[in-house]
């Protein structure tokens, strides 16, 4: 069973704002043994989720984990996202796929708001 990883990004109008969810989709790649991984949007950039899910049957995935790249459990997670994932499983019933877990509270995500603040804090030589 070949699995697939489609990370689900907000999407913006903003082109580097979307180049950073292809960036972290390309370096999930490198740090794992998924040879499928790609990027989605929601709203506002292509490819959309559903173009995401089939590019992940074209690459020949039997398997989707379908991941929020969110922080937060609002109404996209709640509500958009699962949607997105009904309607695809109807486009493609022979395909098993699932919703992973939003980013949410993290001590990583912590970690990197404190290492932010210690460059921002260099930056202005306020150290």
């Amino acid at each position: 069973m070949s699995t697939a990883i489609l990370m689900m990004a907000h999407g913006s109008r903003i082109a580097e704002a979307n180049d950073a969810a292809r960036e972290i989709a390309a370096r999930v790649k490198k740090m794992t043994d998924f040879e499928i991984v790609e990027v989605s949007f929601r709203e506002q950039h292509l490819p959309n989720i559903q173009q995401g899910v089939d590019s992940c049957v074209a690459q020949g995935a039997t398997r989707i984990l379908l991941v929020p790249y969110f922080l937060y459990m609002g109404a996209h997670v709640l509500e958009d996202l699962p949607e997105e994932l009904e309607e695809a499983k109807k486009r493609h019933p022979g395909v098993e796929m699932v919703l992973g877990k939003h980013l949410g509270v993290h001590n990583k995500l912590a970690e990197i708001v404190v290492e932010r603040i210690a460059e921002s804090l260099t930056e202005q030589r306020w150290y």
